[in-house]
């Protein structure tokens, strides 16, 4: 735990130090938001601001793993290797989301981006591919799950592969609908990581608290820019890249039952798009015009037209964050 503590300082200062530049590189090639017009309207001035900004967190990340651990990844342990599983989710969704980013400014959906079909696409696929390599190679955990209140993990075989791709899946794309205020993304992000990490401490996977805690501190590092007013967002480059990371994370502990406890606030904005999606299009077909169950989704741009300002809602949906990660360490003590 030490260690993985002066990594997040480590990783804390090398993002930070390099934060400027980012932005001017950004903003020099004009990868800058652009506001949807199913935003509030009091969004409009966040025109602009770069986007992409989640590469600031990315590759500190991926440059501390690999140098802390090259003698590992060269060598033939499973153990050792392992750290490459949530590396390289994290490199691959980055990759889509920097090519999602980059259709919302540049292309012909300007504001935004890709189509979800398309995303899919290649998501699912490279998606099974993780899960399959993690349970073939036989990582610690691959195949399992932790039940609260049992001691033993349950094996559940091939039977995995389809839970754990969609819990990669469904964590990239939470993580991506919470990415919508200054400073939300990164701070609920960090605490779901920080209490993976005291898990996979508790099990003795330190090649994994190390990840954890080098996430955590490069989140840490983007919200010194992210925060309000944000100088800039973490797009899909970095929301995806850290969702799928943390996924990857949830099932190397074993403990992935209960991510949606540990990351409540990304589960609650996910279900809030669902829920308003299937109640508009049900209404619409029953009486012929589509009704709304939120003012607007995902759940934080309720809240906002509700009254309460972006500062509120950040740090309201953070305090419930928090209590949910401690929730989900104390059932996996159970």
């Amino acid at each position: 735990m030490d260690r993985a503590l002066i990594l997040a300082s480590i990783s804390f200062l090398l993002a930070v130090v390099w934060g400027p530049l980012l932005i001017r590189i950004l903003l020099h090639y004009r990868i800058g938001k652009r506001i949807r017009i199913d935003c509030p309207d009091d969004h409009e001035n966040k025109m602009g601001t770069p986007t992409m900004g989640g590469l600031m967190i990315v590759v500190p990340v991926i440059l501390i793993t690999v140098v802390l651990n090259i003698y590992n990844l060269l060598g033939r342990t499973v153990i050792g290797r392992s750290i490459l599983v949530p590396l390289s989710a994290m490199v691959i969704y980055s990759v889509v989301g920097g090519l999602d980013d980059i259709a919302g400014v540049r292309g012909v959906r300007r504001g935004a981006g890709l189509t979800a079909t398309r995303k899919l696409l290649w998501e699912i696929p490279v998606t099974l591919g993780i899960a399959v390599v993690m349970l073939v190679t036989d990582f610690q955990f691959a195949g399992q799950v932790g039940v609260p209140g049992v001691a033993e993990m349950v094996d559940l075989g091939w039977v995995w592969v389809p839970f754990a791709a969609l819990i990669i899946l469904g964590s990239a794309n939470a993580v991506n609908l919470t990415d919508g205020l200054d400073g939300l993304a990164g701070i609920i992000v960090a605490s779901a990581f920080a209490a993976y990490g005291i898990l996979a401490q508790l099990q003795g996977q330190f090649y994994l608290i190390q990840f954890c805690f080098t996430v955590v501190g490069g989140c840490f590092a983007f919200l010194w820019y992210n925060a309000h007013p944000a100088q800039m967002f973490m797009g899909d480059t970095g929301s995806l890249a850290l969702g799928a990371a943390l996924g990857t994370v949830a099932l190397m502990t074993g403990q992935w039952l209960l991510l949606p406890i540990i990351a409540l606030v990304p589960v609650a904005e996910t279900l809030s798009v669902i829920i308003q999606v299937l109640y508009f299009k049900y209404t619409k077909w029953r009486f012929g015009k589509g009704r709304r169950v939120f003012k607007m989704s995902p759940l934080h741009h309720h809240f906002e037209l509700l009254g309460w300002s972006e500062t509120q809602v950040v740090q309201r949906f953070w305090l419930v964050e928090l209590l949910a990660a401690m929730a989900g360490v104390a059932l996996a003590l159970l």
